[in-house]
């Protein structure tokens, strides 16, 4: 059975997508959307995996800032790590089972950087489109720095953009990102809320400020190499393109599948995404 849940954890309220139960169930799995995106993102997979497994706790959630997930204070830019943090205190209530993390590119860095430094708590590990952390040479680290705190300063000075019609917002995100107007509109109608004067995403805008920093390729490789648990890793034909030639660490228990589709590939092979996910919760 499908259920529309809220967890509260520090001030913040976490929408989420559900089927089935978690007292019920001996492996439970949560799926963190990309950037922009909701739990809406993860609708069409979970509903092909609880055909395949009724039993499984299936959990996709809004992250904060994204979709019916309450917004953080006005002073937060919401930086990646602090994701980490609401992570551990959802699964904290939301389930004592074994646990699989499924994220889809933001999701993925997310998952992954989890699986990483709460191995002890982490079965198995799927990555959409992602590969760890965002990486890049440490010269550019002040360049960042500017040109982020900048970027927030543009969103405070920025107006609220307003659409026309659900349409609208549809066709727009569905050229984004190069899919079908159909499979992105779950997406889409999560994302944006009436008002008097037309529609607006439901978003936090400052979500779309640039990051002040990020790792070097020194420190994501580190990352990857303390996650101890199977993983799954799942690229989009026509997906990034820098993620068509990683490399993985011969210690790591790692599958890599290219499958039909760019980077939401998921939404657009859910039949394919399910049975391989399936494949790795029957490994654990």
């Amino acid at each position: 059975m499908r259920v529309e849940r809220c967890h509260s954890i520090d001030a913040v309220q976490i929408a989420t997508i559900e089927y089935g139960e978690s007292s019920n169930a001996d492996v439970s799995l949560l799926f963190i959307h990309g950037w922009l995106d909701n739990a809406a993102s993860f609708e069409t997979v979970m509903s092909e995996l609880h055909a395949l497994q009724p039993s499984l706790h299936l959990c996709a959630i809004d992250l904060p800032g994204h979709g019916l997930s309450s917004h953080k204070d006005s002073h937060n830019f919401y930086p990646f790590h602090d994701y980490i943090d609401d992570i551990y205190q959802l699964l904290a209530k939301l389930s004592p089972n074994r646990l699989v993390l499924v994220g889809h590119s933001l999701g993925a860095l997310i998952a992954s950087c989890y699986s990483a430094a709460f191995p002890e708590q982490i079965s198995g590990l799927v990555q959409i489109e992602g590969n760890g952390p965002l990486a890049e040479e440490p010269h550019l680290s002040v360049s960042r720095l500017r040109d982020g705190v900048l970027s927030r300063q543009r969103i405070r000075r920025k107006p609220v953009r307003t659409l026309t019609s659900p349409q609208q917002a549809i066709q727009k995100r569905a050229r984004v990102n190069d899919i079908d107007s159909d499979l992105i509109a779950p997406v889409v109608y999560r994302g944006i809320r009436q008002c008097n004067s037309g529609w607006q995403w439901r978003h936090d805008n400052k979500l779309q400020s640039q990051s002040l920093y990020r790792l070097s390729f020194q420190h994501a490789d580190t990352f990857r190499q303390h996650v101890l648990c199977s993983q799954l890793i799942i690229l989009g034909e026509q997906g990034f393109e820098s993620l068509q030639s990683i490399s993985i660490d011969a210690r790591a228990s790692t599958q890599i599948e290219s499958i039909h589709g760019g980077h939401h590939c998921h939404l657009q092979a859910p039949s394919r995404v399910a049975s391989l996910i399936f494949g790795l919760v029957n490994k654990i």
